[in-house]
């Protein structure tokens, strides 16, 4: 039977996310997880936090103070005696009470608010500094999209917790507790009556406890998808554009965006469950006051029942007693969705790199550049191997070549010398060091990577170059552009060195954007130089410039230069040949040459190539 055309889209789209690790995570709702995030709070503990508490409790006292004020005062003592005089002392020391009532919301709401920022504010940063710490093998499994929710929108949707959550959920208890002590001292009977309940409304909410947090876990889960997608096309649209894909790239969409919106839907419906027995009990207990009351009241103080003026303070308190349940309500489900937020987010800061660095790693101050592979071995997964046994012995101010095809290792082995990954077996060492042995920001100070595809900061060319060397001073950024011969196209642009790029770099080309890479590796002043296809992107009249760029980067440094490019590698004093992650062969271009083996079949079928064009 074929498939309708709704199911292939729908295959296609879980096919597509097949990749994905944003999946749910199977945890117990657990209170030592919500220690952890309340422990953000610790920095504020002598500031903010105290004032807000300071405030929320007189704000309570007031509100529960001024019921019995009405019920229990002015209408039991001083209605009942006709004493007028009591009764403008009363309405006076509301006015006041209800005056200190205000001045107190104002701090609480401020300090809270001010708190929260400031929370919302470490976490992020705390967040954002891990994950830029983490290994790349951290990164090769997740896509910018899914990473980009946890630090943004999970932390997002923790600053209602944090701003209003905690001092109104500690409100509310406060409440809750004075109100049932009040009406347990003034008629224990009617008291129990009223909450009796109570545990009907615990049971329910503790069924409704796991399925709520599910169904916010959800949402989290479908927001990653959906700013993963948006990432992806974004920065896509050009290849969308040009094979006019638009409508199925929108259809796509559409598929997500209808997952994200049920996800929703089904959350808060879930979430609104708790609201309306939270209504029915607020009935069920007028109903109760009205009845039994009334029946006590009818029965007279002498006979066990109560004043009328205890009656009307019952009546007050009652409409207080249930509205902070119905917070309680919205601030479990407001608890369900910090949960689900601060799982995901507790799983990066959990994540460990895989690249570890001991405790005394030794300092690189001088680093020479004398690289060794000892049979080393590497995988980027179990069931297949990038690396296999590669020895090599890269002396001091040496330039090596590493050409093969693609996936033959050659980017494997620069990234194990700049220590993104470890070896699987053998060893990587510089100067004689290990590299495990060795702390990372020491070693990659001093290695610079120019990558075919080069990353381009928002800012100006200027501060582009500055990244490899954040001291230096204007006529360094200068002088380094020139040398590598980016001098001329910036001072060709309409503000010069204070030109603002845009994201990536797009106002340049990719030949301009390779030269500011080459300037921002040559001012980091790097002991060892890769670079990774570097040349692939600029055309015959820019590399000609930049070949005489090159000889002074690579004067006196250790150069790993991976390259397809005769005219890039034929001067680099040895060239190693790699295919499937195993040296072929290894010389001088010349000797290369001569052997008339893999190297030679290469740099022929290149030569065949420019003579077919």
């Amino acid at each position: 039977m074929s498939k309708s055309k709704d199911q292939v889209k729908k295959s296609r789209h879980l096919k597509r996310f097949h990749y994905s690790v944003d999946q749910a995570i199977e945890k117990q709702f657990n209170w030592k997880q919500m220690v952890r995030l309340l422990a953000y709070l610790k920095p504020y503990s002598k500031t903010y936090l105290p004032g807000a508490i300071i405030a929320m409790l007189i704000s309570t006292a007031v509100r529960l103070a001024v019921p019995i004020l009405i019920g229990n005062v002015a209408i039991n003592v001083a209605i009942k005696n006709k004493d007028t005089s009591m009764l403008t002392y009363l309405v006076v020391i509301i006015g006041v009470l209800y005056l200190i009532n205000y001045v107190g919301n104002i701090y609480r709401i401020k300090w809270v608010n001010i708190l929260g920022q400031n929370v919302i504010y470490d976490l992020r940063k705390h967040l954002f500094s891990h994950v830029q710490r983490l290994s790349h093998r951290f990164f090769d499994s997740r896509s910018a999209g899914s990473i980009l929710v946890r630090i943004m929108n999970d932390i997002n949707s923790l600053q209602e917790l944090f701003t209003n959550g905690i001092i109104n959920l500690l409100m509310d208890v406060v409440t809750l507790i004075g109100i049932v002590v009040i009406l347990l001292v003034f008629s224990p009977k009617l008291a129990l009556a009223i909450m009796i309940i109570l545990p009907i409304m615990f049971y329910i909410s503790t069924r409704l406890r796991r399925k709520i947090r599910r169904s916010w876990q959800d949402v989290r889960i479908q927001q990653s998808r959906l700013n993963s997608h948006l990432n992806e096309s974004i920065q896509g649209v050009r290849i969308t554009q040009s094979f006019s894909q638009e409508k199925e790239n929108a259809e796509f969409f559409n598929g997500i965006n209808s997952d994200n919106f049920e996800s929703w839907r089904n959350a808060s419906k879930k979430s609104a469950l708790f609201r309306p027995f939270v209504e029915i009990s607020n009935a069920i207990g007028t109903i109760i006051l009205i009845t039994y009351g009334a029946h006590l009241v009818l029965v007279g103080v002498d006979n066990g029942g109560i004043e009328i003026g205890t009656f009307v303070t019952f009546a007050f308190f009652l409409g207080m007693f249930w509205e902070p349940i119905s917070r309680l309500g919205q601030m479990y489900n407001q608890l369900l969705m910090a949960m689900a937020a601060s799982e995901r987010i507790f799983e990066f800061l959990d994540e460990q790199p895989n690249v570890k660095e001991k405790e005394n790693a030794y300092e690189f101050k001088n680093m020479k550049g004398h690289i060794e592979f000892d049979k080393v071995e590497f995988s980027y997964d179990p069931e297949r191997k990038a690396l296999h046994e590669i020895s090599l012995d890269i002396k001091q101010g040496q330039t090596i070549a590493l050409v093969g095809h693609t996936g033959s290792g050659k980017s494997t082995i620069a990234n194990l010398i700049s220590r993104f990954y470890d070896p699987t077996k053998g060893s990587v060492k510089i100067d004689g060091y290990d590299l495990t042995d060795v702390r990372l920001d020491t070693l990659r100070q001093q290695i610079s990577v120019v990558l075919q595809d080069t990353f381009i900061f928002s800012g100006t060319i200027m501060e582009n170059i500055r990244f490899g060397q954040p001291t230096a001073t204007d006529e360094q950024v200068m002088d380094a552009a020139k040398v590598v011969g980016a001098d001329d196209f910036i001072q060709r642009l309409a503000e010069g060195y204070e030109t603002e790029v845009e994201e990536r770099g797009n106002i340049l080309s990719a030949g301009e954007r390779q030269l500011l890479s080459f300037a921002r590796a040559l001012l980091a002043d790097p002991r060892i130089l890769i670079l990774d296809e570097a040349t692939a992107s600029i055309d015959t009249e820019t590399e000609v410039k930049i070949q005489t760029a090159l000889k002074r980067l690579l004067k006196g440094r250790t150069a790993i230069i991976i390259a397809h490019r005769l005219s890039t590698i034929r001067e680099s004093d040895t060239i190693y040949v790699l295919e499937q992650g195993k040296i072929l062969e290894h010389g001088s271009h010349q000797q290369l040459m001569d052997n008339k083996g893999e190297y030679f079949g290469l740099v022929k079928s290149q030569f065949q190539m420019l003579d077919a064009i």
